[in-house]
């Protein structure tokens, strides 16, 4: 998994912003054995009191601890630009809630904590282990602001009523890999099912070079929603390096070019430090052309969780 970040101008910060909270209450550098594997949480070098998590050595989550507006993993200012730009023109921000599959350290949680205080957030992480340990490590608004559950992103998913979130984003990763078995037709119609009528699902997606997982989640994605996004630099959508990609889906519309929405969201998107762009429903059918969605396998035929026909 890419986690694309932004280290012009650390060190220069460094010298003007004070390191006081590097040894935050809670927080220490060392790995810890859990339910999948090892995490380590170590000092971030370019920023001063911010830490940063590695879950089997795989940078997973950016924190600091007394600043939750601050995120330093491009792809998540993505999703905060799509969630925020979908919420001030479809939703009420005093009554969100959002089902984050796929935890890490809670920073995106932490960010919309502080973006809407009144929301309601269930955060799902598969090692149970971690989710201990990451309660112990930071302040988190406790329940039922922000609730986090031990389980299988799926599972849980499917577990859920109809309509109960407004917001749904998805940051699974086993490796370098989003598991199969969330990747699908079929997952796309259990979200929406959990989705409110104009609510938002927005995911992680990391990707090679040839676009052939991005083109796949899009093709279904297109199969479930009216309207579908993407977000990434322009090296990225062009095929030219390996690296993250954000979709957008829902059924209440999505920004267009040319439109009033359309041109903020580009703005916002051009403006951090690794300028991205925004790209509509049209543009994404383009893409994905002939491609083939992924299917779940008929369940006597499932060797494995995140078995897939189509990859």
């Amino acid at each position: 998994m890419s986690k694309k970040r932004n280290h012009k101008n650390r060190r220069d910060q460094a010298e003007t912003v004070s390191a006081a909270s590097s040894d935050a209450a809670g927080l220490s550098e060392g790995t810890w054995h859990t339910d999948t594997g090892t995490v380590q949480l170590e000092h971030d070098s370019y920023v001063p009191g911010a830490w940063v998590l590695r879950v089997n050595g795989v940078p997973s989550s950016h924190i600091v601890p007394d600043r939750p507006d601050q995120l330093e993993f491009e792809y998540m200012r993505w999703f905060s630009a799509l969630a925020e730009e979908h919420v001030d023109r479809h939703l009420d921000p005093t009554t969100l809630r959002l089902l984050h599959l796929g935890g890490g350290a809670c920073s995106m949680a932490r960010y919309l904590a502080w973006r809407y205080p009144a929301a309601r957030q269930v955060v799902v992480e598969l090692d149970a282990a971690l989710t201990r340990l990451v309660r112990e490590w930071l302040d988190l608004p406790r329940a039922p602001l922000l609730r986090i559950r031990a389980g299988e992103a799926r599972e849980v998913t499917e577990s859920l009523h109809e309509s109960s979130r407004e917001v749904i984003l998805r940051d699974v990763f086993a490796g370098e890999q989003t598991p199969g078995h969330l990747r699908t037709v079929e997952f796309a119609r259990h979200v929406d099912r959990v989705l409110t009528p104009d609510g938002i699902y927005l995911m992680n997606v990391g990707d090679t070079r040839n676009l052939k997982g991005t083109r796949a989640e899009l093709a279904a994605l297109l199969e479930v929603f009216e309207h579908v996004g993407a977000v990434a630099d322009p090296a990225m959508l062009k095929g030219r390096r390996y690296g993250n990609v954000v979709l957008a889906a829902s059924h209440a519309p999505l920004p267009e070019p040319g439109s009033e929405a359309g041109a903020a969201l580009a703005k916002e998107l051009l403006g951090g430090p690794l300028p991205a762009q925004y790209k509509d429903t049209a543009w994404c059918r383009q893409l994905v052309a002939e491609t083939q969605p992924w299917h779940d396998k008929p369940a006597d035929q499932m060797p494995a969780v995140g078995t897939i026909t189509g990859a």
